[in-house]
């Protein structure tokens, strides 16, 4: 069963900027330390992509893994599916954002399932670090700021 996290960050940006942010694929490798490269695969009639492929640092390696993007609530909730991984077997989450005091609050959910067996301790921390990373690096690339 797919363990499942979920992190809140408060960044004193506007929601549109993080969107545009958010949306940039291309440019995610950098901000996103973790990641070597992205590439969008597919796009929908309305030009967004809709299936990119990562290529990532995770526990030592490198991991190549594509996400499926639905559109249907934007720009209020950005979700993801896993479509292919060489060590993922679920690796399905949502960005949620909600405008507050200036800023947005930005929900990260992350649901994760590997290949290979890991204990759940270990997990849990990877997703951890995983969520916190992403939020951090958002934010700091957002604003500006470290």
């Amino acid at each position: 069963m797919p363990d499942q996290a979920t992190q809140q960050m408060h960044i004193e940006a506007p929601l549109e900027r993080i969107w545009s942010v958010l949306t940039d694929f291309d440019a995610y490798p950098t901000w996103a330390r973790d990641l070597k490269e992205a590439t969008v695969v597919q796009r929908d009639e309305e030009g967004r992509a809709s299936l990119v492929r990562f290529r990532a640092a995770a526990m030592g390696r490198s991991t190549t893994y594509t996400l499926a993007y639905e559109w249907d609530d934007a720009p209020n909730r950005l979700p993801w599916k896993l479509v292919s991984g060489d060590i993922q077997k679920v690796l399905d989450g949502a960005y949620e954002f909600a405008e507050r005091d200036g800023g947005t609050d930005v929900t990260y959910h992350l649901r994760v399932d590997l290949a290979i067996p890991l204990p759940a301790f270990v997990k849990r921390r990877a997703e951890a670090r995983i969520i916190s990373t992403a939020l951090r690096e958002l934010r700091e690339h957002v604003t500006g700021t470290v």
